[in-house]
């Protein structure tokens, strides 16, 4: 079966698909009458949909995705420059939250949408897991510090360089400063023979928290609880990964208790230009 098909009466052989198909699998050579796969399509097709999204008379068809199955893009959303600096300016790393659970329609939303954070070759590697009960956050939690007393005990330097006497202390005091009363953490996680991870981990919870204050939620990366997932089998354990993943990166998500009323500068950009 052939891997896409044209449709020739709206083809209009502008080649927009051959030009935007990131590995040049797709070709259209002089009397073609239609773009043609090349013979190593199957080998290098990266499956990011570009043929299809590009099309502009809805012409091509993969055999896994077609033109209806594409949400449209609407210009009348389009965020002005303005408005799109607000957005991005306006995020808050949020470490106060309120006691209040989050409905699981959220939670799910904000997962689709790290879907759609660019990854290595489309390869799309995230699984996760949700701790949505806040007492096993603060299982877990716990778990974490008890990873931090062996760290201060066996490499005092570096626990000292991590601030990690400061924050086991503060949680022996009543302070909780693992995931700050989050009420859930997202972990994301895959192969951890995989050389993108932690880029493409990164990329996912991004776009997580960039789009949690437009849901009305806060959230913050949780450094402490993915490294301690790595480090600390009885962690890894408890939080059900399968044995051959490594934990890509965390984030604490919740209602925010306070609202920022204004964004702080940050430093101008470090810059060589060649």
């Amino acid at each position: 079966m052939e891997p896409f098909r044209v449709d020739a009466q709206r083809c209009n052989r502008d080649e927009l698909c051959v030009k935007a198909c990131p590995t040049g699998v797709i070709q259209m050579r002089s009397g073609d009458e239609t773009p043609l796969p090349s013979a190593d399509f199957a080998d290098w097709c990266l499956a990011c949909g570009h043929c299809v999204a590009v099309c502009p008379t809805e012409a091509f068809r993969l055999q896994w995705l077609g033109p209806e199955q594409c949400l449209p893009i609407e210009k009348n959303l389009r965020l002005s420059p303005r408005q799109a600096e607000q957005f991005l300016r306006s995020r808050r790393s949020i470490r106060n939250f309120r006691d209040q659970p989050v409905e699981r329609g959220k939670l799910e939303k904000l997962l689709q949408m790290a879907c759609y954070a660019p990854s290595a070759k489309n390869s799309q590697p995230w699984h996760w897991t949700v701790i949505e009960n806040p007492a096993e956050v603060r299982r877990l939690a716990a778990m974490v510090v008890d990873w931090m007393r062996t760290v201060i005990d066996q490499y005092p330097q570096q626990a000292r360089e991590r601030g990690l006497p400061r924050v086991v202390a503060a949680w022996d005091a009543g302070q909780e400063r693992i995931c700050r009363g989050a009420p859930h953490v997202i972990v994301v996680h895959g192969d951890k023979d995989y050389g993108f991870g932690a880029e493409d981990g990164a990329l996912a919870i991004s776009h997580i928290e960039l789009f949690a204050p437009v849901l009305g939620l806060g959230s913050c990366w949780g450094g402490y609880f993915y490294s301690a997932a790595n480090w600390h089998p009885p962690l890894f354990e408890a939080l059900g990964l399968p044995a051959d993943h490594r934990a890509f990166g965390a984030v604490m998500v919740g209602y925010p208790k306070f609202q920022y009323q204004r964004s702080p500068q940050r430093n101008t950009p470090r810059v060589v230009w060649r």
